[in-house]
């Protein structure tokens, strides 16, 4: 199981998923007076100290469930098929992170005269992409060479 690259893959965009819900996405910076409030997968630390879930909470949900898939896909070495599914899956909820997250980020700005610094966390789930689709690639190239070895015999 560990002796494939795209296992490898896995894990790493696994630990890039875990590391991204830990940390904040980044802060409103106020263009005015006023405190900066920190966004989080799961909240909005406001400049009081108070926690606001409203809105952001569905990027914990995407990112939290791809940490299943993704275990799947780990665990399901023995079906290539499945997990090329798996890692599909996964690319689609990274990919809904990623059209949330933006979309979350323009409608908190509208009231506001403040501007979003990004963390380098919010660059995470880019690179678990990006290893999610390595994995793919590689699973599907041991497939063509399990099946080009049926063929021999």
């Amino acid at each position: 199981m560990w002796q494939r690259i795209q296992t490898v893959y896995l894990l790493l965009a696994l630990i890039a998923t875990v590391v991204c819900l830990c940390l904040p996405l980044g802060q409103f910076v106020p263009e005015a007076m006023g405190g900066n409030t920190v966004m989080y997968n799961l909240w909005n630390v406001m400049p009081d100290g108070t926690r606001n879930f409203g809105g952001v909470w569905p990027l914990f949900v995407l990112l939290l469930l791809t940490c299943p898939f993704n275990l799947w896909a780990i665990f399901a070495y023995k079906n290539r098929k499945l997990q090329v599914r798996l890692c599909l899956v996964c690319v689609s909820l990274i990919f809904l992170w990623v059209c949330y997250g933006i979309g979350v980020v323009r409608g908190q700005n509208v009231g506001f005269e403040s501007t979003f610094r990004y963390s380098l966390t919010a660059a995470l789930p880019l690179v678990a992409f990006v290893f999610y689709m390595l994995a793919r690639h590689g699973i599907i190239k041991d497939e063509k060479l399990v099946r080009s070895m049926d063929r021999i015999r």
